[in-house]
């Protein structure tokens, strides 16, 4: 049975400049109608969706609440693709309120959450751990008809509307196949440096990485040091202390950012890293890029994954009908010779 259409067949001849007949053979799927005309009539409800969805939007205003614990580097990057994704977004207004800070305990997180749920939100872009106290946290939003939208980091088991992000596991996979290209044949310890466990995208990449290695290059063993948040002091330490334990260390996946500290750990101790693959093209990336001391770094659009969040958002708020792209982030491969501009 042919799909009722969402407008009247008089809307959808007038945007389509075709007849009415021609537009009721076209919706009841009924022969007698050429090629042209048919993509004409599919195209015209098309336009009429993001008419429709435009008129919604005019005027209307939303406020929505980003919560992210993250070093500021990562911090700044959603700011900055915030900020240029915003006017695209018009004739909708939004008002963005934002909690950040590069280490945020879990009943501080829970405490905004509540807060957030108590003085009402349009919608919440979310990166945090993933708890079972967050979770239950989420899920109370939810029964306060506050949509959740998790960003690079999920929360699966919880009632969030959406994930937006990369592909964490294939990201991970796409970092050992790098390094196992680039290292010789023999055996050698690749470091992994992990901000936190409780983050599930980080957890994907390392366990995707570690399989992949295990596959593909079972001459190469992991070795995991983690809870340094991405902060240099913490990070520093922990890559110290794995560099001194493993002499054979002679390569990094660093999920979990910090990378000075990282490589400043490794010429403290007077050892070579010879293959560097990192996370997220920040400003820190672009001058170790340019300087030919990381090798490539997995990056994604974060102006796409900003909008997706807001498309959510106005969805769950009824301001937009269409249907949103429910695919992850493509993830790039950035060496130093293609760097981009912005």
């Amino acid at each position: 049975m042919a799909k009722r259409p969402l407008f009247s067949m008089k809307e959808i001849s007038r945007q389509a400049g075709l007849s009415l007949a021609t537009i009721d053979r076209v919706v009841h799927q009924r022969d007698g109608v050429g090629i042209a005309s048919s993509k004409r009539v599919h195209q015209a409800i098309k336009e009429l969706k993001q008419q429709g969805d435009l008129s919604i939007m005019r005027g209307r205003k939303f406020t929505i609440d980003i919560v992210m614990e993250a070093p500021e580097r990562f911090s700044e990057l959603v700011r900055q693709a915030l900020e240029a994704e915003l006017p695209h977004l018009q004739p909708a207004q939004f008002r963005c309120r934002i909690h950040q800070s590069e280490y945020l305990a879990p009943k501080k997180i829970i405490a905004v959450l509540q807060n957030i749920g108590k003085r009402g939100s349009n919608g919440l872009i979310l990166k945090v751990p993933d708890l079972v106290e967050i979770r239950e946290a989420v899920d109370a939003l939810a029964t306060k008809n506050v949509p959740v939208v998790t960003l690079v980091t999920d929360i699966p088991l919880s009632k969030r509307i959406a994930y937006v992000g990369i592909d964490n596991q294939a990201a991970g996979q796409t970092a050992a196949y790098l390094v196992g290209s680039w290292l010789p044949k023999n055996p050698t310890s690749v470091l992994i440096t992990v901000s936190s466990t409780g983050f599930s995208g980080e957890a994907e990449r390392q366990s995707a990485f570690c399989n992949a290695l295990l596959i593909n290059a079972s001459h190469l063993s992991p070795v995991i040091v983690s809870e340094g948040f991405g902060r240099d002091i913490e990070t520093s330490l922990l890559v110290q202390t794995a560099i001194q334990k493993y002499p054979d260390l002679k390569a990094v996946y660093s999920i979990g950012g910090a990378n000075h500290a990282v490589l400043h750990a490794f010429e403290k101790a007077n050892r070579q890293c010879d293959v560097f693959i990192a996370h997220d093209l920040d400003t820190d990336n672009r001058v170790l890029l340019r300087q030919n001391k990381i090798n490539a770094v997995l990056h994604h659009d974060l102006r796409a994954d900003m909008r997706r969040c807001f498309l959510y958002v106005m969805q769950a708020n009824g301001a937009l009908t269409r249907n949103i792209d429910q695919g992850k982030s493509a993830l790039q491969v950035i060496t130093p010779l293609n760097i981009p501009d912005i």
